[in-house]
């Protein structure tokens, strides 16, 4: 009985990991969006958990990011304690990935 609970325990850990888990489908293009990473070089590019503002605030580093109303171009800012420090856009490619828009 005990391996079945710590199954089941597992199981519904992973399931609150993947709902908390945004995909791009689910950007309001013109809203940000903030993230406690940003890894343009993942394969397809997926953002990861969607934070509120208050949530990744109160971390050294945080990244927002916005997608354009066409939905295929997404602008992305670093900040460093509360500053900006890098923004970048980024073009959206068939295959999931991302491409450096310069």
């Amino acid at each position: 009985m005990g391996v079945i609970r710590a199954i089941a325990g597992l199981y519904l850990i992973g399931l609150q990991l993947v709902a908390g888990a945004a995909s791009l489908a689910e950007f309001t293009p013109g809203v940000s969006h903030y993230f406690d990473h940003f890894d343009p070089e993942q394969q397809p590019w997926e953002p990861g958990q969607n934070l509120n503002f208050e949530e990744v605030f109160k971390n050294y580093q945080y990244y927002e990011i916005v997608l354009d109303r066409d939905g295929k171009e997404i602008m992305v800012n670093q900040y460093i304690q509360g500053n900006k420090t890098i923004s970048e856009k980024y073009l959206r490619l068939p295959d999931g990935a991302l491409r450096k828009n310069e």
